[in-house]
């Protein structure tokens, strides 16, 4: 007879349940962290495996490499999301299959994490979570730490089908900046990016219709555990002061959206979409507006 799914408490999960339940068979935790590095030539996006490897991860977690195998590496913006047998040839190759349960996490604030959580939800996925806080809260639980790779258990067949809304495209965010959609645009960098003082793109600045959310207020900074409660609710009143009931969220490319996108379902907004080409995208159309604080 086969054992019954491993159910999840929540698209969230603790790291005093993640301890209580690791070593199941039935669970498959997964490291997802993508390092920024500032180098001569500028900035640039490197893969999390070398400290998984040897700063530790949480015991019997398999490594998921985002900037390649989460991706469509041959688009032309980065981190493009891959269709859905890139999609399954990637999530099988780490082990999920249907009958596994997930738990994402990653070394930073948790958006790296929620990016696979929304590229498998979005699939129909439906058992993954994040883990509150990463491994920074499962340090601070005093839960041990592995070195060396771990490698994925053998994954059978995972049943894959787009669920409609959790992606938006260029042409659905004209129509919100040109007043036909009544959606809700939200910027999920930074108040510097958002504002265009500073960032990281050639033009700065946000898209028209936009409010800025940024993925590091929705996250409690020294212990990176999620907000919950009235403190989530007052730092997502931008996004949700309209009354739209559809929210379309973006970044530069599609990360920090998934955070603060995450964080919207969180809080009960199901229809929340990211803008996966987000200002990479946007930006590539010379014609395209911003607005900056010199507009």
């Amino acid at each position: 007879m086969t054992a019954p799914a491993l159910q999840l408490p929540g698209p969230l999960v603790t790291a005093a349940w993640l301890a209580e339940h690791l070593g199941d068979e039935r669970l498959v935790v997964v490291d997802a962290s993508v390092l920024g590095v500032e180098t001569p030539a500028g900035f640039s996006w490197l893969s999390g495996l070398d400290d998984y490897l040897t700063d530790g991860h949480v015991p019997g977690a398999v490594f998921a490499e985002l900037l390649e195998e989460f991706s469509d590496t041959a688009g032309r913006f980065t981190f493009t999301r891959p269709d859905l047998e890139r999609l399954e040839q990637a999530a099988r190759a780490v082990g999920i299959d249907d009958s596994a349960t997930v738990v994402v996490y990653d070394t930073a604030i948790g958006h790296w994490a929620a990016r696979l959580w929304w590229l498998l939800s979005s699939a129909g996925f439906a058992r993954v979570a994040v883990l509150d806080g990463g491994l920074t809260a499962w340090r601070a639980a005093g839960g041990p730490l592995e070195t060396g790779f771990q490698e994925p258990r053998a994954a059978g067949v995972i049943t894959l089908a787009p669920i409609e809304g959790y992606w938006a495209d260029t042409d659905e965010v004209w129509r919100i900046v040109e007043g036909e959609s009544e959606a809700a645009l939200v910027c999920a960098l930074p108040p510097s990016d958002f504002s265009g003082e500073t960032g990281r793109r050639a033009r700065r600045g946000h898209i028209p219709r936009s409010v800025n959310v940024p993925v590091g207020s929705v996250v409690d900074r020294d212990s990176r555990t999620q907000l919950h409660g009235p403190a989530l609710t007052e730092r997502l009143a931008p996004a949700t002061a309209s009354g739209a009931a559809r929210v379309v969220v973006y970044c530069g490319a599609g990360i920090a959206a998934a955070g603060t996108g995450f964080a919207l379902r969180r809080a009960g907004h199901t229809d929340v979409a990211v803008y996966d080409g987000s200002l990479e995208e946007w930006t590539a159309d010379p014609e395209a507006p911003l607005v900056t604080l010199e507009s």
